[in-house]
């Protein structure tokens, strides 16, 4: 990304003010959206039907689309998609359905019919934020895939608009709404383990390589590829293919911290209560065990700090050869997406997103918990949309917000790092057991995959030092890392002070 490194924060808060009157002030099709205050919503009576629209079905959009389907009083009126294959590719689900939803390639053409009431976005993370906040400004309720948001500014532009606009944004993190996982952090939060002031967010997943070419993307026939920029820079990747592999691209996803771990970091924050960000953060990781087009870390472990808790995330994009309990008794070895939290009487564990299990410190299973499915995350936002009230969600945008801009807080520590020594520990951090546990795992990890670091570098970070009321590092490159560059056309418009 073609970002300033040397900007302050005054500098910052001024470039914001500026872009949102260059938006409002340039015209054309985009700032057609803009509303300033609340407009009014159609009127859903107690038999009519939600009108959904979904917008990226090349993925996860696919499983939205089931999700729609699977509920009583919502109508999918349209798909939109900029390439045309995507929409080829799901439209069969509905051959039986009574209504077959319309294609639409531009989003903002989708956003001019006001006859839709909500939709539910999945695109890659670089356009959740801008298209969020377009769909409120158009009237619209909006699901928005996790991360809410691709930096850590984003997340609270858009929580301001579904504020200022009386909108409602829930984020796509589908456990907050299961059953199973819900009855766990109740009993997290009950003191039947004591105080509870360290969760773990774990990610143990192979992820492979996205390979090493030096030759453009192919871009996909038909495909509006400046629409698929959006507020990114219009140049086509280095890469062997441009759909999913932008996860693994800075400019456009945010790696397995930003990409799977929001599930989790969510769920650990839900448990420690926390409603703010935390006053420091560091990440150690890197892109180890293969050298790829890639440019995100797909190994990286992060450490946030408030002042009377932590939170660990633990992503690991190679193989798990030996068997991870962090030398906890009675828990089946850490694998997958899962969690922990630890308290001062026991510790609870959430193998999954749908069920928990509470150990005592001896390891005896004190209470068990399952059960829920993914519909019901997309029923309680329809809930929410028919009381109009934000509290009724699950995950409304500001928690949502405050779980992504974990990942963004761990990224943007990583990318300000420099080489480190492996088995080297940060200063400061590793007097902490949990931590000193962790890096030690950690440094297993890599041995057993045979990481060769002349190769592929271990990085640590630079520690970021965080004021949870403003949002802001003391540090101005981290600073500037927190937002970005937005294109000509597709600029975040900002809430006026």
């Amino acid at each position: 990304m073609n970002v300033p490194m040397d900007i302050s924060r005054r500098d910052f808060c001024e470039r914001a003010i500026l872009a949102a009157t260059t938006a409002l002030a340039a015209g054309g099709a985009t700032n057609s959206l803009i509303a300033t205050e609340p407009a009014p919503k159609r009127h859903v009576g107690p038999n009519e039907k939600l009108r959904v629209a979904t917008i990226g079905v090349n993925g996860q959009g696919g499983a939205h689309l089931d999700e729609w389907r699977r509920l009583p009083n919502v109508d999918v009126v349209a798909i939109c998609d900029c390439d045309p294959a995507a929409y080829a590719k799901v439209i069969g689900k509905f051959k039986d359905s009574a209504i077959q939803p319309a294609y639409v390639q531009d989003v903002r053409k989708l956003l001019e019919d006001k006859s839709i009431d909500a939709v539910s976005i999945a695109t890659p993370n670089h356009w959740h934020a801008l298209m969020s906040v377009w769909a409120m400004q158009a009237g619209k309720d909006v699901y928005i895939e996790k991360p809410c948001s691709h930096n850590v500014r984003e997340g609270r532009v858009m929580t301001q608009w579904a504020r200022k606009l009386g909108r409602i944004c829930q984020m796509g993190v589908q456990s907050r709404s299961m059953t199973g996982m819900r009855s766990t952090l109740d009993f997290v939060h009950s003191g039947k383990i004591g105080k509870v002031s360290v969760a773990k967010a774990i990610c143990f997943r192979r992820r492979g390589s996205i390979g090493m070419v030096d030759t453009p993307a192919p871009i996909p026939t038909d495909l509006d590829f400046d629409l698929w920029c959006g507020p990114a820079p219009k140049v086509v990747p280095i890469r062997k293919k441009l759909h999913y592999d932008w996860h693994w691209v800075g400019a456009t996803g945010n790696g397995d911290l930003g990409n799977q771990n929001p599930h989790e970091l969510d769920k650990a924050r839900w448990g420690l209560g926390k409603q703010e960000l935390p006053k420091r953060v560091l990440s150690i990781g890197g892109r180890l065990g293969y050298i790829d087009n890639g440019d995100v870390a797909n190994s990286q472990v992060t450490f946030y700090e408030w002042d009377d808790a932590l939170l660990i995330s633990d992503v690991r994009g190679l193989d798990i050869k030996t068997k991870v309990t962090f030398g906890l008794k009675g828990v089946t070895p850490f694998d997958g997406a899962s969690n922990l939290w630890y308290g001062t009487d026991g510790y609870v564990v959430a193998p999954n997103y749908s069920s928990g299990v509470a150990f005592d410190l001896d390891g005896n299973v004190i209470d068990k918990w399952s059960g829920g499915e993914y519909k019901a995350h997309f029923a309680n936002f329809v809930k929410a949309i028919l009381s109009r009230n934000h509290k009724d969600l699950h995950l409304d945008i500001e928690d949502g917000h405050l779980s992504s801009a974990l990942a963004h807080l761990g990224n943007v520590s990583w990318r300000l790092g420099q080489e480190m020594t492996p088995g080297s520990r940060p200063k400061g951090w590793s007097d902490n057991k949990y931590i000193a546990e962790t890096l030690s795992s950690f440094d297993e990890y890599t041995k057993e995959n045979e990481v060769d670091f002349s190769k592929t570098k271990l990085a640590m970070g630079l520690e970021l030092t965080i004021d949870p009321k403003t949002e802001f590092s003391t540090s101005d490159k981290a600073n500037a890392l927190f937002t970005r560059e937005y294109r000509k056309g597709y600029v975040l418009p900002e809430v006026a002070s």
